[in-house]
């Protein structure tokens, strides 16, 4: 399709967006919008260096390849370059949400029907005094083509919803929200009684939680909150551009370390369903499911082809842009806690007084990790007991990895409609997380 310059590895990559929002604040509908461009990265390589430009000219896209060929260095062994010769040479169509399944074949007033149904189950409640809620959808057609000989189409689909509301009840104040996405209208439908349990369990907690006693606790992870502690604690460490040109991290990341409990494996797969469902990545390689840790020990890093040349090692389909405009780098997709073999019972059974963390405000964390509980209950003699008002569970990656003593054969993977995962100036990129339930001997609790 381009006419690639000679002694030079070259790259184009073309996205078709579609993008639905829609934003309803208590009852008044504030954005009900589609939009649609076309757009072009393109980039040179000549061994030292890339070139980069971006456009939505698609017109241009030769000039483009032209120009910044111009501005680089020929190079008679660009072919035997170690990035080039990881580079993988895609070619096929895989587009999987064209015809039926694309959520462009429903009308903006079908997906505000689809928004609006939820909004009884916060207007009927006494103690909601702010609400707002949120569909967003996109839909993007990926081309790439390279040098090598790439010729690929492929597509990615996520369509979800937020339901944010506040409660207050004297003098106290709480918020929570259901978020849901996934990659066909179908997933975000029918969801009444969830929505509905989420109110009721806020109300409840927000009438009877009481402020935590400070301390050390067995700590019961959810889902939810064992993926965002795998990812934010564990995931970036393990994004090998951190480890470039730092023999410190090399020789702390060296494959085959204990890192975790012997029933700890940790993966990231592009190819899960969800937000982070992306097959190829933005550099034509195909999605590999990348064990980082497997019984405990490392086993794995998430690359571009740069990285994985710098390091020796595989692809594993993790070069991601967030659009057009941007580079790929080393990004994860769905990154999640293997699950183990107990039941959610047995797992509480033997904690004489624990914290339970249902859902969470935020995490973050890379040597010493926080997360900040939106419900959390305590765990008495083996049941969940009490809500409690927590502001921090807190503790070591590593020492917090090695005392994850439980994991349940429940598994849940999980994406939400908004917000995403911020690396340099990239943000906010789409990912899944997820995990069983995860039971940690100790950790910090204020």
């Amino acid at each position: 399709m381009y006419s690639f310059p000679d002694l030079l590895y070259s790259d184009v990559r073309i996205e078709d967006v579609s993008k639905s929002d829609i934003v309803v604040t208590l009852g008044r509908t504030d954005n009900m919008k589609e939009q649609r461009y076309s757009a072009a990265f393109i980039r040179v390589f000549d061994g030292e260096r890339w070139y980069f430009s971006a456009t939505t000219d698609l017109d241009s896209v030769q000039d483009e390849l032209d120009r910044l060929a111009s501005l680089a260095k020929k190079n008679r062994s660009i072919e035997e370059h170690g990035v080039v010769r990881k580079l993988q040479a895609n070619k096929g169509s895989y587009l999987r949400f064209d015809g039926d399944l694309n959520v462009f074949k429903a009308s903006l007033n079908e997906k505000y029907d689809i928004l609006s149904s939820y909004f009884p189950h916060v207007e009927k409640s006494e103690l909601v005094k702010f609400w707002r809620g949120q569909y967003i959808d996109q839909r993007v057609g990926k081309r790439f083509f390279s040098s090598k000989g790439a010729n690929l189409e492929f597509d990615y689909q996520r369509v979800g919803f937020r339901l944010l509301f506040q409660m207050a009840k004297d003098e106290e104040q709480f918020m929570e929200r259901y978020d849901l996405a996934g990659n066909e209208l179908d997933s975000i439908k029918g969801l009444h009684e969830e929505v509905r349990k989420t109110v009721e369990t806020s109300e409840d907690f927000i009438r009877n939680a009481r402020p935590v006693v400070s301390g050390s606790y067995p700590v019961i992870l959810s889902p939810e909150a064992a993926g965002v502690f795998a990812h934010e604690s564990f995931g970036h460490k393990s994004e090998a551009d951190f480890m470039i040109g730092d023999r410190t991290m090399m020789e702390e990341w060296k494959m085959g370390r204990r890192v975790g409990s012997e029933i700890l494996s940790i993966v990231d797969d592009g190819n899960k369903p969800g937000v982070g469902n992306v097959i190829f990545d933005d550099e034509g390689t195909k999605a590999e499911e990348t064990y980082l840790v497997r019984e405990g020990l490392l086993s794995g890093r998430l690359h571009s082809a740069e990285t994985a040349a710098a390091l020796g090692e595989e692809l594993t389909g993790n070069a991601r842009a967030v659009n057009f405009e941007y580079e790929p780098i080393v990004r994860m997709t769905t990154t999640f806690i293997s699950p183990g073999e107990l039941s959610f019972d047995e797992l509480l059974s033997g904690i004489k007084e624990g914290v339970y963390v249902d859902s969470l405000n935020h995490g973050s964390g890379m040597s010493t990790f926080t997360l900040a509980p939106c419900r959390a209950y305590m765990v008495r003699n083996g049941k969940i007991a009490e809500p409690v008002k927590i502001s921090v569970v807190t503790g070591s990656v590593f020492q917090t990895l090695n005392e994850i003593e439980g994991l349940t054969e429940e598994f849940k993977l999980l994406s939400f409609a908004l917000g995403g995962c911020g690396k340099m100036e990239q943000y906010p990129l789409p990912v899944g997380f997820g995990g069983p339930y995860v039971r940690v001997r100790s950790l910090s609790v204020h």
